[in-house]
Parts: C-alpha cells; sequence; structure tokens
C-alpha cells in the first residue's frame, strides 16, 4: 500500500528528528560494554538455534561413509544430494509426504474456515444462548477425557484406519476460535452496522467486511494449524495400526529412529558381524535426511507467514 504525502512528511521529520539527537547522545563505557555483551549473546543464542539445523543439512549431502563413521561436523564433504533423490524414489516416504502435505493443507483451511466463522457467531449478541455455547468452547481447553476415551470414541465413529481422522477432529480448535473472537470485536461495529443498513446478510457481511479485514489472525492461527498437522504423529501411531498407506512423515521418521536405535544396540551387542552392521548403519543417513525433509516446508512457509503472525497475534491480544 502506497504512503500518503502526510505518511511521508512524517516519516522524514522523525528521521531528521533521530539524526540531530543522535549526535548529541554520546555512548557511555557502561553502554559499550552493555552492547557489546548483548550482541555476544544473541549471536551465540541464535548461532545455537540453527545449528542443530545445518548439522543435519551436511550431514545429509555429505558422503554417507563419513556421515556412518560421525566425521562430519562442521564441514560437509562429498557433496552429492542422492538422499534427497533415493528419498523421494522411495515408495513409502513420498507415500507419507503426501499424507502429511494432505492432512496440512486440508486440515488447516477447514480449521480456519470453521474459526473464523464460528468465531464470527459468537460476537453476535443475538445469537441464541451464545455464552452458554462460548463457555462450552472454553471449557473444552481444560478437560481432557485421556487417551484411551478417546482413542474408543473414534473407534466407534469409525475414524480408525481412515483419513478422516487427521481431518475432523482438529475443525473446532477453541484456542483459535477465542484469537479470531477477539480480534473481530476489535473491528469498528460501524462497518457492519453500514452494511446492515444496506441490507446485508451475516453471510455477506462476514465473506465481504470480516474475513478480509481478518487475514492477521487468520494467517496466525493457519501457522498454528499448519505446524500441528505436519507435526502430528501420535494420532497416525495410535489410530492408523492397520492402515501404513496413511502413516504420516512423522510416523515414518519415527519408525526409523526406533530401527536405528534397534540395529545400533545389535551392532554393540556383537550379535551381527562388522560388515553387516556397517551396511545397517546406513539407517543413520535415511533417518538425518527424513528429519530434514520433515522440516524444509516449515522453514520455507514460515517468514512468509511471520509479519501477519506478530499482527495477529499482537491484535488479538489487546481484548479479552
Amino acid at each position: 500500500m502506497a504512503k500518503t504525502k502526510q505518511e511521508k512528511l512524517d516519516a522524514k521529520k522523525e528521521k531528521e528528528y533521530y539524526k540531530t539527537h543522535k549526535r548529541q547522545y554520546k555512548l557511555t563505557l557502561g553502554d559499550i560494554v552493555f552492547n557489546v555483551i548483548n550482541y555476544v549473546f544473541f549471536i551465540a543464542f541464535t548461532i545455537t538455534c540453527i545449528f542443530p539445523f545445518y548439522y543435519l543439512f551436511i550431514n545429509t549431502i555429505s558422503d554417507n561413509d563419513l556421515v556412518r563413521k560421525g566425521a562430519i561436523n562442521f564441514i560437509p564433504q562429498g557433496i552429492h544430494l542422492s538422499n534427497y533423490t533415493s528419498m523421494l524414489q522411495a515408495g513409502e516416504i513420498s507415500q507419507a509426504f503426501l499424507v502429511s502435505i494432505g492432512r496440512t493443507l486440508l486440515g488447516t483451511a477447514l480449521m480456519v474456515l470453521a474459526s473464523a466463522f464460528v468465531g464470527y457467531l459468537v460476537t453476535k449478541q443475538e445469537m441464541w444462548h451464545r455464552k452458554l455455547w462460548y463457555r462450552f468452547l472454553v471449557i473444552t481447553m481444560y478437560f481432557n477425557a485421556g487417551i484411551i476415551p478417546w482413542y474408543l470414541n473414534m473407534s466407534m465413529l469409525g475414524l480408525t484406519n481412515s483419513f478422516m481422522a487427521y481431518i475432523i477432529p482438529g475443525i473446532v480448535a477453541p484456542y483459535n476460535i477465542i484469537l479470531v473472537k477477539t480480534y473481530i470485536e476489535s473491528i469498528p461495529a460501524d462497518l457492519e452496522e453500514s452494511a446492515f443498513m444496506d441490507g446485508a446478510s451475516y453471510m455477506t457481511i462476514f465473506r465481504k467486511i470480516i474475513w478480509p479485514l481478518s487475514k492477521p489472525i487468520l494467517a496466525t492461527i493457519a501457522i498454528f494449524g499448519a505446524v500441528g498437522h505436519w507435526n502430528s504423529f501420535t494420532d497416525s501411531l495410535i489410530l492408523m495400526q492397520g492402515a501404513p498407506e496413511f502413516y504420516t512423515l512423522q510416523h515414518r521418521l519415527y519408525n526409523y529412529l526406533n530401527q536405528a536405535s534397534n540395529i545400533q544396540a545389535i551392532a554393540n551387542s556383537g550379535q551381527i558381524s562388522e560388515t553387516v552392521a556397517s551396511s545397517l548403519m546406513n539407517t543413520k543417513v535415511i533417518k538425518y535426511t527424513v528429519s530434514m525433509v520433515t522440516v524444509i516446508p516449515i522453514l520455507l512457509v514460515y517468514p512468509f507467514m511471520n509479519r501477519y503472525f506478530e499482527k495477529g497475534i499482537m491484535l488479538g491480544a489487546v481484548k479479552g
């Protein structure tokens, strides 16, 4: 959106004011020491956060024999991309990748739509027993029956060994509905009143006014939902025991981690030869590659959504 002439003048005045007062202000020794410590701390903290991803990446593109021996720590050697191409060609990994993508896209889209619509409904004073339904939503955030009743309920509903088990339970998200409700309440009521006077219905107002103006908070809950769907594996582990074609990528990674641990334990016990153990320990490379594949989509998407995320969280937290 282009800045107005007044906004440009204000920005220019602010810049000149900053330059003038910057020349007048001199840093003391304490200020310099604080700035140095501050920069060193946050640089070290940033490196600590980034290094695990870097370590995973260089081990997936380095020579597999060197990775197996643990020789790759900081600099990649024997760079290649065959691990990624082989991973994409593996039937079970590609299938798990498609399942994770499908549940993330469909589950997130339905959750955002439901959260937006329900959040808008509970802001209407004329809604039948509005407080009752809203409190009922909030109560579900504090009480949980546990895994066994949850599994029995899912089984009675026919959602075991079914892709819809990933989608239906997550459509209604109370926390996200609260965020959307709070955000919608910050939108000027005059907009809705004007639309009502022009003959607009609730659906028209929601579609043409509320939805476009709620993009920051909707993008925020979309990030919550997408990360939750992408990283979830407990539902796949419990509900998809008889349907391996519906295993998620995280579930496959979990299986590979267990497989790698079991191979390492057997190799350490001396029950298999060193040659066989060396060939089987390629599982370590598979583990690193699958881990990187599960992380890359979130790393690629999050920077583009970050500005909406910050704005949505701040505006959605103004009122309770």
